[in-house]
C-alpha cells in the first residue's frame, strides 16, 4: 500500500488547475464568491474604503488593492488571467441617474479598466475572457452609442462578444435586471444557443450595431434555473424592530389609490402577507409628489445604495387588521444578494447597504461561470494542450 501522502499528491496532480481572475471594482468580492472554489483571484481593486475593508474581512487582502483604477499600471497585474471581471460604477448609466453615459464622471472609470486591458494586450497578456456587468441602461445610453463603443473596444483587441440581460429574480427574491457582456479570445467562442436572456432589449442593441461588430457577436447559451422556491418573507430577520404605529401610518398615507388597493387586497386575502415598499417622487397634476409604492408578489425591489429618499426599502406586514412596517435590514439585503450569513458586513448600516446595493448577485455569477465561462476556458485549455 502506498503512503497516504503520495496518494494525496497524485490525487491533487489529477485535479484541474483553478482558473485565475482579476476582479475590478470588486466591492465586497461578490463576483469572487459566485465564481467559487474552481477559481483563484490573482488581483482585485476597489476605490471605496468601506468596501475594501469588507473585502479584506471576508477574503483577506493578499490580492486586494484599495485605490483608483486609473492609478494602476499593467505591472500591478500578475501573470495572464483567464478572466477579467468588471462591475464598473453604474450611476451615470442608470435609468434613475443623469445618464451621462460612459463619459460620465463615475462610469468613465470603465475606461480606466479598459486602458489596462489594452496594455495587457500589448504585452501578450490579455485575459482570455472578460465579463462586464452593468445596469440595463448600458444598452441604450447615449442612444446606443456607449454600447457600440464598448463592443468596438472589445473587437479591437480581438474579442468575440455577446450580451445577456439577466434578472436575479430567477435565483433570489429580488427584482434586479442587469446586463452581462461576455467576451472571449477563443476564435470559435463556443456554440450559439437558445437562452432565456436574449431579451428584446438585447436584440435591439444587437440590431443597432454596425455589420462589422455584428459579425463578432455570440449568442451565449445560458439556461434559466429551476423555479425559485423562496420569497422575500423567507429571508427576513424575525427580531428586526418595527416602526411605531404613527410612523407606519405616515408611510401608508403616502400611497396613491392604486397602491391602497394593493394593500386592501392583501388584507382581504387573509393570513400573513409580506410586501415591500419604496418611496418615490412622482409628478401628479404637474407637481412633484412623494409616494409610497408597495408590491406583494414575494419580491423585493432592486436594492440601491442608501442615498436619497427613494433608496431605502420598507418591509410591510399585513396580518388580519394589523399593518406594520419597518426598514429592510443590511443582513436581509445581503441575503437578497445571495451572501451567506457568515459574510462579514460593515458595522455601519449605511455602508453595509451601499455594499449590497452596488454588488452583483452571487448565484447569477455562479450560473454564468458554470454554463458559459468555465466551458469556454476548458475548451481553450484543451486546444492549447
Amino acid at each position: 500500500m502506498k503512503p497516504s501522502g503520495e496518494a494525496d499528491s497524485r490525487k491533487l496532480a489529477r485535479m484541474p488547475a483553478p482558473f485565475t481572475f482579476y476582479e475590478f471594482f470588486a466591492g465586497g468580492g461578490m463576483a469572487r464568491l459566485g465564481l467559487g472554489e474552481g477559481w483563484r483571484c490573482s488581483f482585485a481593486v476597489d476605490f471605496d474604503a468601506a468596501k475594501a475593508a469588507a473585502y479584506r474581512a471576508n477574503h483577506g487582502d493578499d490580492h486586494l488593492r484599495h485605490g483608483d483604477v486609473w492609478a494602476l499600471d499593467t505591472a500591478d497585474l500578475p501573470g495572464r488571467a483567464d478572466l477579467a471581471w468588471a462591475s464598473s460604477p453604474c450611476q451615470d448609466l442608470s435609468l434613475a441617474g443623469a445618464r451621462a453615459g460612459l463619459s460620465g464622471g463615475r462610469s468613465s472609470a470603465f475606461w480606466g479598466f479598459w486602458r489596462l486591458m489594452e496594455g495587457l494586450y500589448g504585452e501578450g497578456r490579455a485575459p482570455r475572457t472578460i465579463v462586464i456587468e452593468n445596469v440595463v441602461g448600458l444598452l441604450t445610453s447615449d442612444g446606443g452609442a456607449d454600447f457600440a463603443a464598448l463592443c468596438e473596444a472589445l473587437a479591437g483587441l480581438g474579442y468575440r462578444f455577446g450580451a445577456l440581460e439577466v434578472d436575479a429574480a430567477l435565483w433570489s427574491p429580488q427584482s434586479r435586471p442587469r446586463v452581462f457582456v461576455v467576451a472571449s479570445l477563443d476564435p470559435a467562442a463556443g456554440p450559439a444557443g437558445p437562452a432565456a436572456f436574449h431579451t428584446p432589449a438585447i436584440a435591439a442593441a444587437f440590431e443597432r450595431l454596425p455589420e462589422a461588430l455584428k459579425a463578432r457577436w455570440v449568442w451565449w447559451p445560458l439556461a434559466a434555473p429551476a423555479r425559485r422556491n423562496t420569497t422575500v418573507a423567507d429571508l427576513l430577520e424575525p427580531e428586526a424592530p418595527w416602526f411605531p404605529p404613527e410612523r407606519t401610518e405616515r408611510l401608508l398615507a403616502l400611497m396613491n389609490p392604486a397602491n391602497r388597493l394593493k394593500l386592501e387586497a392583501a388584507r382581504a386575502g387573509g393570513g400573513r402577507r409580506i410586501g415591500m415598499a419604496y418611496r418615490r417622487v412622482r409628478v401628479e397634476g404637474g407637481e412633484r409628489v412623494q409616494r409610497a409604492e408597495v408590491r406583494f408578489d414575494g419580491l423585493a425591489g432592486c436594492l440601491r445604495t442608501p442615498a436619497g429618499g427613494s433608496s431605502r426599502q420598507f418591509v410591510v406586514e399585513v396580518e388580519g387588521d394589523r399593518t406594520r412596517a419597518r426598514l429592510l435590514t443590511a443582513r436581509e439585503a445581503a441575503r437578497l444578494m445571495g451572501l451567506p450569513d457568515s459574510y462579514v458586513l460593515p458595522r455601519a448600516q449605511t455602508a453595509a447597504l451601499k455594499l449590497c446595493g452596488d454588488g452583483v448577485v452571487v448565484p447569477v455569477v455562479r450560473a454564468l461561470a458554470e454554463q458559459v465561462l468555465a466551458p469556454l476556458l476548458r475548451g481553450d485549455r484543451a486546444a492549447a494542450a
